[in-house]
């Protein structure tokens, strides 16, 4: 049976990271965050603070990466640390549920922004969605260098039309230092926390994505070096575009009209450019959502080719082309989900209900790194992380936080989400006894 091949360098999983990471959160989320907080600091705080935890998470998980640079991620990690039935259910969770969820809802968001120059009906945008899934996948097929490139083109080109979006607030009239007024406040600073709290669980969703390089560890060359620059590095430019496009967003529409703005971006845009400015926001939300699908088909489909590599999976899913080296079979039943999804409409219930298991994962990941280090002090790690063991440790307590208000904020989309991830144990002690 055919393998994966190590080609991928240091600008394509940098590339894959921030393509996922920067989807369309950051047109949308500011003005959620302006509706929490009131002020101009708090909400640029919001964004620094978010990042300083996920980059947190991010150093952590480059440990792992370069210690075990195996196609898989967190299946790998969480297989290896705590057992084959917590790395099956971060399978079963993503695979199965979270990331073909994940790339409907973003297709039909493409589709939707499509509208702004071709009108399209509701079962029209279905189809665009769907035709953009199927294109996606049928590129990721053809080689992970193609995929790759895509990426690399979609994800550089939001880059610079982020860095425009700065520089028309600053450069162009329409904005004012004024605006950044109120800098703070009235409430006291105990009476900014939970508000803050709950801006700040926007913030780290929309930072959500700097885990997808880890898995395609084992199609990376030179991973114990490349996997922890590419987690850290994309991590980093998340922070400095958020934080500059926020502080550009204020300085063009004030925090109260931000606030009032579900579609924050192309108001302050339309401020600046007028009427080509809305326009210009919604390319760029079109480049970004299919930059970030791109980035999720490519890497999240080598999750099940990973478990059934392992044995979690029927083999046939850990199928590899003999031409053009990738997982083709698991790229299709990723493509049949999602499609299936978006057909339906529940992608959105689904991702709402399971999303919140991502940080849980995540907690698990980083408790990893601690738990490796007591029990296998022997695994070679070509890289360490910074601040251990406070930075892992530190990451967890966000984690469990982040769950918590989840469970209490939204107690039946967790209830929902928690049963959904247990469905996984049946599937998993049904397949483990049907391989014995």
């Amino acid at each position: 049976m055919a393998d994966l091949k190590r080609q991928l360098g240091l600008l394509d999983a940098t590339m894959i990271n921030v393509g996922t990471i920067i989807a369309s959160a950051i047109f949308i989320v500011p003005s959620t965050i302006a509706l929490q907080l009131h002020a101009t600091l708090p909400a640029i705080l919001v964004w620094v603070v978010g990042g300083v935890v996920s980059m947190l998470g991010a150093l952590s998980l480059a440990e792992l990466g370069a210690a075990l640079p195996e196609t898989g991620g967190g299946f790998v990690y969480l297989a290896r640390a705590y057992g084959p039935t917590w790395g099956f259910l971060y399978g079963w969770a993503n695979g199965a549920v979270i990331n073909p969820a994940s790339i409907a809802a973003i297709a039909v968001g493409f589709a939707g922004y499509l509208t702004v120059f071709v009108p399209l009906s509701p079962a029209g945008i279905k189809a665009v969605a769907i035709g953009a899934i199927l294109l996606l996948t049928v590129l990721n097929s053809l080689g992970v260098r193609a995929g790759a490139r895509t990426q690399n083109v979609l994800t550089l080109l939001k880059i610079g039309i982020l860095v425009a979006l700065i520089v028309v607030g600053f450069g162009l009239p329409g904005g004012s230092p004024a605006n950044f007024r109120p800098l703070w406040p009235a409430q006291s600073v105990s009476g900014l926390i939970g508000p803050f709290g709950v801006a700040m669980v926007a913030a780290l969703w929309a930072y959500d994505g700097w885990v997808e390089a880890t898995y395609v560890a084992g199609e990376v060359r030179d991973p114990g070096r490349i996997l922890p620059r590419a987690i850290m590095l994309s991590t980093l430019i998340a922070i400095v575009l958020y934080t500059l496009v926020t502080v550009a967003y204020a300085y063009v529409l004030s925090p109260g009209k931000m606030a009032a703005s579900p579609l924050v971006a192309s108001d302050a845009a339309s401020v600046t450019l007028g009427a080509a400015g809305a326009q210009l926001v919604a390319v760029a939300i079109m480049i970004s959502t299919l930059g970030a699908d791109n980035g999720i088909v490519l890497t999240s489909a080598r999750i099940p080719y990973a478990m059934a590599r392992d044995g979690r999976l029927p083999r046939w899913l850990g199928g590899v082309h003999p031409r053009f080296l990738t997982p083709v079979p698991s790229l299709a039943v990723q493509a049949l989900i999602s499609c299936l999804l978006t057909l339906s409409g529940t992608y959105d219930q689904l991702f709402t209900y399971v999303i919140f298991t991502e940080f849980l994962f995540y907690a698990l990941i980083c408790g990893a790194v601690i738990r490796l280090r007591v029990v296998e002090p022997e695994l070679p790690r070509p890289y360490r992380t910074w601040g251990y063991p406070v930075t892992p440790v530190v990451f967890i307590a966000f984690a469990a936080w982040l769950v918590r208000n989840t469970v209490l904020e939204r107690p039946r989309d967790a209830l929902v989400g928690t049963a959904i991830l247990l469905l996984g144990l049946p599937v998993y002690w049904i397949w483990r006894r049907r391989e014995d």
